[in-house]
């Protein structure tokens, strides 16, 4: 009689479906040609069926998949809870314009975000204090660790318990070690579901999750050098500045962009240092850019 079990997709490539089954391990599946006859593509993050079909082999079929609580665009996932967007202190030096614009577009896809400052044992002028306070003030939860000493590691793992979350930053800010730490701290066979995603050791090309334990996943994605905002209008830039809001009250128009009018509640704050000048400088340029976009 063919054993029916549910589990989580990991990673797709070619057609083939790798499926972590919680207490059982991964395995290799194919889709059902319903999928195909349906117009459904099976997404990593799925919650699936699997009909095992060799336990020896690590085969199967999925066979069903279960009810989405939401969908990512990009990347394209399914059921993913919050973000964790990660940067290095140092080696690469951090890039607050591309902080910010990540942060935008993962709220732009309704993800609650934490931001991860890497390597933080080569913080030597405790910058990554001072910009913790800065998004703190923000409005995000902020961790700063060190993946190549271990520090800090324990939070993110806490920040990840029970929970799908996607990671996103820079190449070369450490993600993957972060990831690898993570997996150390856990009591499963993290070397067979390692072979099994065929994960490289330090550069990500594909999106796939990874267990952190029973319950627990991360999404390694690919490293981000620049993120265009193209499904955003300069009008609705503010939104996404959280800080920005106890202010917007005083502004004397209606409408007002925050960079040029002369009676403006965010200039005023931020001349009396309410406001970060770095989240307003990044602000500005993001703001230009969107103003100068060609309309098609």
């Amino acid at each position: 009689m063919p054993e029916y079990n549910q589990g989580k997709i990991t990673r797709g490539v070619g057609g083939f479906y790798y499926v972590h089954v919680p207490s059982k391990g991964v395995y290799e599946c194919r889709a059902r040609g319903i999928f195909r006859n349906d117009g459904i593509k099976p997404l990593v993050g799925d919650d699936v069926m699997i009909q095992i079909l060799s336990e020896k082999d690590g085969t199967g079929n999925l066979t069903e998949i279960l009810p989405r609580k939401s969908v990512l665009v990009r990347p394209a996932v399914a059921n993913v809870d919050q973000a964790l967007v990660v940067f290095s202190m140092k080696s690469p030096q951090i890039s607050l314009n591309l902080l910010d614009r990540m942060l935008i577009h993962m709220e732009q896809q309704h993800l609650p975000v934490t931001v991860c400052f890497n390597k933080s044992d080569l913080d030597e002028d405790n910058e990554g204090r001072r910009l913790s306070k800065v998004y703190q003030a923000a409005g995000y939860p902020v961790l700063c660790v060190s993946a190549g000493t271990n520090l800090g590691v324990e939070q993110v793992y806490a920040c990840l318990k029970g929970k799908t979350t996607a990671a996103a930053g820079p190449s070369g800010v450490g993600k993957s070690t972060l990831i690898n730490r993570l997996q150390e701290n856990t009591h499963m066979e993290t070397g067979e579901v390692s072979r099994k995603l065929q994960r490289g050791r330090h550069t990500t090309r594909h999106s796939q999750l990874i267990p952190v334990d029973e319950e627990s996943y991360i999404l390694d994605t690919p490293g981000f050098g620049s993120l265009e905002m193209f499904d955003l209008e300069k009008e609705n830039l503010a939104d996404y500045y959280r800080e920005f809001m106890p202010f917007t009250g005083d502004c004397k128009f209606q409408g007002c962009s925050h960079t040029h009018e002369p009676v403006c509640g965010v200039k005023k704050a931020l001349s009396e240092g309410k406001i970060s000048r770095e989240r307003y400088r990044t602000y500005c340029t993001l703001y230009e850019e969107l103003a100068s976009r060609r309309k098609y």
